[in-house]
């Protein structure tokens, strides 16, 4: 690879980088300062970092360099400049969590997946901005991330900063959390790659909860190589996590093959029930690129999608008002009116409601499993509604068939604790972007990430970047 140029530095894949600093044609350095000036250039429009840390990005660039200077490179992520959602600890700067109570909240310790990424050599460049609680809505006296593609467009939720940072080049990775889409949404959004895991793939130790036993962390990047190598660092059991899995951790980075030609399920009445012309044409052009690589696709009938999605809200209901129990309490005038109202829905459903919710929420899981077990994936979209604008969006609570558009693909994998993988898979006549989703059965991201990276191979939508 010749050794790229400032400008072109920043849209570099995080593997490409990698390679540039593992073999001495750029420095760690070179690249935090590259990134760090396209942030002073760019961050004052597209307001995606809530803190950046200047400094301390500094000292661990300087750091991995001094590493390898003496033969110790410490894997693909040793030097590369990375950031994290405002709502992971980290030891050396606030973790607001998207909200004004907690904005100067300094934790004395790093939340397990940036400590893992601290060990794997990564340089934190800053903490991004997130939907208030990594709900559904910025808090009103704090800035929202502008879509890089288009100023009008939605950015997603709640992990808005990282989809937004992710694909303008302000980092080459970036930490999402998703608890009813929150990492599918703005990754389809900003036309960037998202990881969700399996629940309990990866800790949750330090993360600011929006329902814990929906929350997931993954990682937002340029492609499904990079994806791989970001989980392969902050995967894994964690003895401050009780919940996170033992199950062993594959090198998903050497595991990017699909050794047999995938069965994709897709259900058709689904998509013309809920989601728009621009969606449902990226997902025939889905289904024709994977054909054309030899897939089957087969139609399939999802086990109520729209009524688990209606579920989720609930479900997510009780639990952040669980969350938020001592604080909202006593600062409630403090929340804005999404969060607030989301709360107010938990705080009004009785056990008898929520145990409902439970046993609905588990003969769902159990019929997704069984028709999982017949198919290796099931193609979404990343979002129902072709990059809706932000005054579409602004009818989110009361427009039910937008609800439906935006929900239906992504809340109900979150309820059932599956892994996916979103993919820029086309544009809008507007040149803003669509994604596709493949959803894979229990701990299986090597598969959808493999699955990701053969439809990557021959697209090159993910290689495409807003003009700036």
């Amino acid at each position: 690879m010749t050794t790229p140029t400032s400008t072109e530095i920043p849209f570099l894949e995080l593997h490409e980088v990698s390679t540039l600093i593992r073999t001495r044609q750029l420095t760690s350095r070179e690249v935090t300062e590259a990134m760090l000036e396209r942030i002073a250039d760019l961050e004052p429009r597209l307001q995606a970092f809530a803190t950046v840390m200047t400094e301390s990005a500094l000292a661990e660039a300087d750091r991995a360099d001094a590493l390898l200077s003496r033969g110790n490179w410490l894997g693909d992520l040793h030097g590369v400049p990375v950031a994290v959602k405002d709502l992971a600890n980290t030891h050396d700067a606030p973790t607001g969590a998207g909200t004004t109570i907690h904005a100067d909240f300094r934790p004395d310790y790093d939340a397990t997946v940036v400590a893992r990424l601290r060990t794997a050599g990564a340089v934190i460049l800053g903490k991004l901005r997130l939907t208030e609680g990594a709900f559904a809505g910025h808090h009103p006296d704090l800035p929202t991330p502008v879509n890089p593609w288009d100023a009008d467009a939605w950015s997603g939720v709640s992990s808005s900063g990282s989809g937004v940072a992710t694909a303008a080049g302000l980092c080459f990775a970036a930490l999402g959390s998703d608890t009813g889409g929150s990492i599918r949404l703005p990754s389809s959004a900003n036309g960037v790659t998202g990881l969700k895991p399996t629940w309990g793939r990866v800790s949750r130790h330090g993360i600011f909860a929006l329902a814990p036993s929906l929350d997931y962390i993954g990682p937002m990047t340029r492609s499904s190589r990079d994806a791989a190598i970001v989980l392969r660092a902050i995967a894994g059991h964690d003895p401050a996590d009780p919940t996170s899995s033992l199950e062993p951790v594959p090198d998903y980075p050497q595991t990017l093959r699909v050794d047999r030609a995938p069965v994709v399920g897709f259900d058709r009445k689904l998509a013309e029930e809920h989601f728009d012309a621009a969606t449902n044409a990226m997902l025939e052009d889905t289904i024709e690129t994977v054909t054309d690589l030899g897939w089957r696709v087969l139609e399939v009938e999802t086990p109520g999608f729209e009524a688990a999605a209606k579920e989720w809200t609930a479900l997510c209901a009780v639990e952040t008002a669980g969350v938020h129990s001592e604080t909202y309490t006593a600062r409630a005038d403090e929340y804005g009116p999404d969060l607030s109202g989301l709360i107010e829905i938990g705080r009004g459903l009785s056990a008898i409601d929520y145990h409902r919710l439970l046993e609905s929420r588990r003969d769902f899981t159990g019929r997704m499993r069984t028709l999982i077990a017949d198919i290796d994936l099931l193609l979404l979209p990343g979002i129902g509604v072709g990059s809706p604008t932000i005054a579409q969006m602004a009818n989110l609570g009361s427009d039910q068939k937008l609800f439906a558009a935006v929900t239906v693909p992504t809340a109900p994998i979150d309820n059932c604790g599956m892994p996916s993988i979103t993919l820029p898979a086309g544009f809008t006549e507007r040149n803003t972007p669509l994604a596709a989703q493949f959803v894979g059965g229990d701990f299986q991201e090597a598969h959808v990430l493999a699955a990701g990276h053969a439809f990557q191979q021959v697209t090159d939508f993910h290689t495409r970047h807003p003009k700036l």
